[in-house]
């Protein structure tokens, strides 16, 4: 494989920059809360009751690899398992009120990922938006 243009090098070496020090701000906001990175990611995603199936989707993971993180925030007093209206042999896992407390300061807390967009009109995010979704699509599996 041929070695990269500058352009994209330093593309490559922003890309880097960016998720080091999303990755840091993470860090230190989940451990003012004694939350590990997973967890926050959890209960960040608690906008509603969710099953765990979902939460997986949405965080890109397996839902078996779950259990155990949201055993925790559970045993914090952070979320907590509701049975689905629809379908009792399903827990939706929520947060509660608490959890909404602390998931409201941790968006507080991260600001590193709104904060550099502000620099950015309507259009200029757009455009970012849209090639960032570009690049993410030509990466998931085809068929």
């Amino acid at each position: 494989m041929n070695a990269p243009d500058q352009l994209t090098a330093d593309v490559v070496a922003l890309f880097a920059k960016i998720t080091d020090l999303y990755s840091r701000e993470y860090e230190t906001a989940s451990a003012h809360h004694g939350l590990t990175p997973q967890q926050v990611k959890v209960l960040l995603t608690l906008d509603e009751a969710l099953p765990m199936r979902r939460i997986a989707e949405r965080l890109g993971t397996d839902p078996s690899n779950l259990t155990a993180l949201v055993d925790r925030l559970q045993s914090r007093g952070l979320v907590e398992r509701v049975p689905d209206p629809t379908d009792r042999r399903i827990k939706r896992i929520a947060a509660t009120e608490a959890g909404r407390a602390a998931a409201h300061d941790l968006r507080e807390r991260l600001s590193f990922a709104t904060d550099p967009l502000a620099a950015l009109d309507q259009a200029q995010r757009r455009d970012l938006r849209d090639l960032l979704q570009l690049m993410v699509d030509s990466q998931r599996p085809l068929g």
